[in-house]
């Protein structure tokens, strides 16, 4: 098995088990995030136990079924590098005492699908380039 190989064997052991683990801190069934991300009970077993690997659009249902950043799962699987140490802009909403806790939430949903958004449409230009098409 060359490195890359090994590597993205890795990742989808990586991403399964977070998944996994989003999943059960969510207290969600299997079945139940199946349904919430909109793909199949089976195939989404599969992606936990890394024996798929799952495509960005399909990490993008699972995260918003988890409630989560798409961009973490992309990261966990490979597709995106980790970003670095840059403002923690949801910890400055929080601590901010000039909104409300439910405009608080507001923004931090607006600034995730941001992200998610932003993320998925690097996802896409990542594929197209390893497929050699034009972005």
């Amino acid at each position: 098995m060359s490195a890359s190989e090994s590597t993205t064997t890795s990742n989808r052991h990586e991403v399964g088990d977070f998944i996994r683990d989003q999943r059960r801190t969510a207290r969600l069934s299997l079945r139940k995030l199946s349904e919430l991300a909109g793909i199949s009970n089976p195939y989404l077993s599969q992606i936990e136990r890394g024996l798929r690997k799952p495509s960005a659009e399909i990490l993008q249902a699972i995260a918003k079924g988890l409630r989560i950043s798409a961009e973490t799962l992309y990261v966990r699987a490979g597709i995106l590098e980790a970003r670095g140490d840059g403002p923690d802009l949801e910890a400055e909403i929080l601590g901010d005492h000039t909104v409300t806790e439910r405009q608080k939430q507001a923004l931090i949903e607006i600034y995730r699908s941001f992200q998610a958004e932003t993320a998925a449409e690097r996802a896409r230009e990542v594929a197209a380039f390893e497929r050699g098409t034009p972005g």
